[in-house]
């Protein structure tokens, strides 16, 4: 199932978007540009990434991330935020992943970010068009009666999103992305700009984030 005709934000929502493109343009100024060398992290993807995200990033488990075609200033960010900084615990909190990331620099962060996305991302399908049908109209319209803005507002009408702070999602698994979602409205993940997330999530019930994720992983 595609979707490709974007559609324009309600007009309710556009104190909103500046909000998030300012946060966005911040996220970006704070962090830098990631610019890394994807050849150095053939290796580390080989023997490190492979077993989860697939070599080419596109994840043959539902449960974890496609990271092809992923702006590399997000996969770096999440990628430090699994780790401890400072003697401060990680920001994100998965057993997993910091065991994958201890032994990694900085450097080689980089270059896995730069590495996956320069990887080309396999299209999506939605399996259940009614459930992508009600997604569709929280992801470009929101829920007005809640207060919950439209995911295309940060991420894009067509998925793309924007570095640093809002990722792509179009393709992405559909259980992964409501597994996130369920985690930020826990507050089991907090690594979100400014609660933003956390807010949205909070106000969605489980079959809005299941229709919302079913039409995101027939995005494109």
């Amino acid at each position: 199932m595609e979707h490709r005709q974007p559609t324009r934000s309600p007009q309710i929502w556009r104190s909103f978007l500046a909000t998030a493109l300012l946060l966005a343009a911040q996220g970006v100024a704070a962090q830098g540009v990631i610019k890394g060398d994807p050849a150095k992290a053939q290796q580390i993807v080989t023997q490190v990434c492979v077993a989860c995200h697939a070599a080419d990033g596109n994840s043959p488990i539902p449960v974890n991330p496609s990271l092809a075609g992923q702006h590399p200033e997000y996969t770096y960010k999440q990628l430090m935020n699994f780790k401890p900084q400072g003697g401060k615990p990680a920001e994100r909190n998965n057993a997993v992943m910091a065991g994958m990331v201890a032994n990694l620099s900085e450097d080689d962060m980089k270059n896995i970010a730069a590495y996956f996305a320069a990887q080309k991302a396999k299209p999506g399908v939605a399996r259940d068009a009614a459930l992508a049908r009600q997604g569709e109209a929280i992801y470009r319209g929101g829920i007005m009666s809640k207060g919950v803005a439209a995911c295309a507002s940060c991420h894009a009408p067509n998925g793309a999103g924007m570095p640093a702070q809002y990722p792509r999602l179009a393709g992405q698994h559909a259980e992964y992305t409501a597994g996130q979602l369920k985690a930020f409205r826990t507050g089991q993940r907090t690594n979100d700009a400014a609660k933003m997330m956390r807010g949205v999530a909070a106000k969605l019930s489980d079959q809005e984030i299941a229709a919302v994720s079913e039409y995101i992983a027939g995005l494109r």
